[in-house]
């Protein structure tokens, strides 16, 4: 499959995703939204991948939204035509035409049965910070810098990031970062709880994969699928008995499988396990547990 804003590379079972603008510094665009989106699908549909990097070309991670159009790069009217209007002249905000792009990214992100790690290289403010809380694992070169900036360009935070900011860092961090709009280095996010961890350049994408490849190597992929969906579901549930339902589904579906029955043994029998069952055709009857929610 062939990307222009995007690298799409596997190897050992991991797949890397290279934002591949270098002379714009990543800068997000529409074709950039699309082929994440498109990457993802391709990724969900392939068992051979167990674990996604998403890292940047060059000197940053993503600047950000691609600036070029000028004051009118966030006016859907001026750039896309002007969206459906009511009776009375208002918007209708149902129209799809209204829809924030990084938000279609981060929801198809936020679905993804597969776990997925920023390896943050360099900048990454704006849409290019926002996109990365979907993802499970965030490690930062030492020369990463994060920008929440969206009230220094009189916008609001966007890519469904006033929901997960919040759970990942806190309130209190979040706002800070969201009123200042200031740009912070690598040592503050990880005092923020942003990252996870902060490691020299040159270590970065090996650091990632040395991680990816822990994952691939030994453990079984549907068992990670649902471990993903259940941790992020399980955020917004207003009881943990929400959870202790899914859990004992799982436990039940997943106990009378034979990755369970091959996990025991193998434990038993001091070796490695070969877990067989697959993403695309073994998930439990019960998967998905949620209605999808529509934009309207």
């Amino acid at each position: 499959m062939s990307f222009e804003t995007i690298k799409y590379e596997v190897a050992d079972q991991i797949l890397t995703i290279t934002l591949n603008r270098p002379d714009k510094l990543n800068a997000f665009n529409p074709a950039m939204q699309h082929e994440l989106i498109e990457a993802f699908d391709k990724a969900d549909a392939d068992d051979d991948i167990r674990a996604i990097i998403v890292t940047g070309e060059g000197r940053a991670f993503c600047a950000g939204a691609d600036l070029s159009s000028g004051a009118d790069t966030f006016d859907r009217d001026a750039r896309r035509g002007p969206v459906r209007r009511n009776a009375d002249g208002s918007a209708d905000y149902s129209d799809p035409q209204v829809r924030d792009g990084g938000g279609q990214v981060t929801l198809r992100i936020f679905k993804c049965l597969k776990p997925v790690i920023a390896a943050v290289n360099g900048p990454a403010v704006g849409i290019g910070v926002t996109m990365q809380l979907a993802m499970d694992i965030r490690i930062a070169s030492e020369a990463a810098r994060f920008g929440f900036v969206f009230s220094q360009r009189g916008i609001v935070p966007e890519a469904a990031s006033s929901w997960f900011l919040p759970r990942i860092v806190g309130i209190a961090q979040a706002l800070e970062w969201c009123y200042t709009g200031r740009v912070f280095p690598a040592q503050e996010a990880l005092d923020g709880k942003l990252v996870s961890r902060v490691v020299p350049a040159d270590q970065l994408l090996e650091t990632a994969r040395t991680l990816a490849k822990e994952i691939a190597a030994k453990t079984a992929p549907v068992s990670v699928a649902l471990i993903r969906q259940m941790m992020w579901r399980m955020l917004g549930a207003d009881d943990p008995m929400e959870a202790h339902k899914i859990d004992s589904r799982g436990i039940y579906e997943r106990g009378r499988s034979d990755d369970v029955k091959e996990g025991v043994s193998s434990f038993l029998e001091k070796r490695p396990a070969q877990f067989k069952n697959k993403i695309t055709t073994d998930m439990p009857p019960y998967f998905p547990w949620w209605d999808e929610r529509e934009y309207k």
